[in-house]
């Protein structure tokens, strides 16, 4: 649990475990280190498990000016070089996966394997869209507005009705988390840095072993994104939780988990019949 410098800003990350492969992971946008908390015994067991806070994110340092990924890019190269670590997997959900392909486009040496989880190669015109509807509720300073406009649709409608009460659990956390003036800028912030995000052109570059991995029923960032990321990246491996919605890490941590650590602790020459 520790904070490094990045462009005058104090950067949030932990580090949990000591061996095995190094995992970064990525956040989403709406996430932050502590997001993760049920799974670092299971994945610092066998690996060395790097969580970190992207700028505007968590307990990281608030901007106080617009940007665009390439900030949060060169933040994930800064952790690395105070890690002293030269080469390590990466995995990110959501925005968090968009940070993961340019890294690996950007720093293809440091990257050993890539895991995309519910992600994109690209802002849609659609995707823009719904990014602009969350940016109106954050201007207009109601947490429970941002909340229903925000968190509902990241959830199939089966789990968000058989897990009633941990939904309500987090509506009310939630609500007073996104009530909160700096968040609120915070995350309009984080979403208008994917504006013109498209780099699919480009997914062809990468070159590590990758996994793309959906939510059948996600409707944030649907399925046929992850395909045009599986069909582009050149040897990838694609998998699908069934049944899931965006946030496939919570709707099926067994299966979310077995997928992202099975392919990170596979060896190099993987498996060859």
């Amino acid at each position: 649990m520790s904070f490094f410098k990045f462009e005058n800003k104090d950067v949030y990350y932990e580090v949990h475990g000591s061996k095995g492969e190094p995992i970064v992971v990525l956040n989403g946008i709406m996430m932050s280190t502590a997001s993760w908390k049920s799974f670092v015994p299971e994945f610092s067991k066998n690996n060395t498990l790097i969580l970190v806070d992207f700028l505007d994110q968590g307990q990281s340092s608030r901007m106080e000016r617009d940007y665009t990924h390439e900030l949060q890019v060169r933040l994930v190269d800064e952790l690395l070089n105070v890690l002293k670590l030269s080469k390590v997997t990466v995995m990110g959900i959501s925005y968090g996966g968009e940070i993961a392909i340019q890294y690996a486009l950007y720093n293809p040496d440091r990257v050993r394997r890539l895991i995309l989880a519910n992600t994109a190669g690209r802002t849609s015109k659609w995707l823009k869209k719904i990014g602009d509807g969350w940016n109106e509720a954050a201007k207009s300073g109601n947490g429970y507005a941002y909340y229903l406009t925000t968190i509902p649709v990241i959830y199939s409608t089966k789990f968000f009705e058989e897990r009633a009460e941990w939904m309500d659990r987090r509506e009310l956390y939630l609500t007073e988390y996104f009530s909160r003036k700096d968040v609120q800028e915070s995350l309009i912030r984080l979403t208008d840095s994917s504006v013109g995000y498209d780099v699919v052109d480009r997914l062809g570059e990468i070159s590590c072993p990758t996994l793309v991995i959906s939510g059948s029923e996600d409707a944030l960032l649907p399925m046929t994104e992850q395909k045009l990321l599986h069909e582009k990246i050149k040897g990838s491996v694609y998998a699908t939780i069934n049944g899931s919605g965006h946030a496939s890490m919570y709707e099926n941590p067994s299966l979310f988990s077995t997928l992202v650590l099975g392919f990170a602790n596979l060896g190099d020459g993987g498996i060859k019949i």
